[in-house]
């Protein structure tokens, strides 16, 4: 029997699908982990801003960690309108940020005031994903999920949830998760890498007065995926990716 085609989902990160057959395999869950400034959230809103405006996919942002009116006004360095694809459904952040400390929130979809909840959250996502038919999810970030958790097994249980209830929605996520750069862990509560279809490592790294970033594709399932490590920058245009070559023909 022939195998089925792997359907595909163009990432909008300029340089990226070529490493990786197109693009994200459909439907599946994706973690993208690094330390503190290397650049997951830009990446994460990139994916869901390209998605609305190149590819008309509409896109969810839950943000678990800063406020959706502080990732606004950053994403505008970008020249990304956020509320604008809002008020055309192509784009809506439901705010987790605050649910924890009992604040209630000016945002249209939010975690009510009595908690964090991930069976609340879960059912957020899903009745906002109806409403506006999303394609693409990005859950940001798992540690701050993981501070409403008394241990680490309660968090692992939640991870597995979280990233399965995705998995059947039918949408393509991104999960974001800090490591340390000198850990071996691909996630802060080592269970993310295991769950989730894909893994893909943001790296920055100080060389004298340079600053380097990279990127590394560690795992993707059903996919013939780059094993290298890849310059990654941050421009004004957003993120962009590029070939070891590439970087040799310019020095």
């Amino acid at each position: 029997m022939i195998p089925l085609e792997i359907k595909r989902i163009k990432t909008g990160i300029t340089g990226l699908d070529d490493l990786m057959e197109g693009g994200f395999p459909q439907g599946r869950s994706v973690l993208v982990s690094g330390a503190c400034g290397t650049g997951k959230t830009i990446f994460c809103l990139q994916f869901l801003y390209s998605g609305a405006r190149k590819f008309n996919e509409p896109g969810i942002y839950v943000t678990l960690d800063e406020r959706p009116d502080l990732i606004r006004e950053d994403m505008l360095r970008f020249g990304w309108d956020l509320h604008e694809l809002e008020e055309k459904n192509l784009l809506q952040i439901i705010d987790g940020s605050i649910a924890k400390i009992g604040i209630p929130s000016e945002e249209i979809f939010s975690l009510p005031v009595t908690g964090f909840d991930l069976d609340k959250l879960l059912l957020e996502i899903m009745r906002v994903s109806k409403r506006i038919n999303a394609k693409r999810v990005v859950i940001d970030s798992i540690p701050a999920l993981g501070f409403n958790y008394e241990n680490e097994n309660e968090i692992r249980k939640a991870i597995l949830k979280l990233s399965y209830m995705l998995t059947r929605a039918g949408v393509t996520s991104l999960m974001t998760s800090e490591i340390d750069e000198a850990s071996n862990r691909f996630g802060k509560y080592g269970v993310e890498e295991y769950v989730v279809d894909g893994v893909l490592v943001l790296h920055y790294m100080g060389v004298g007065t340079q600053a380097n970033r990279t990127l590394h594709i560690r795992k993707m399932r059903a996919t013939a995926h780059s094993e290298d490590l890849h310059p990654m920058v941050i421009s004004k245009e957003g993120v962009s990716v590029h070939s070891i070559d590439d970087e040799y023909k310019q020095t």
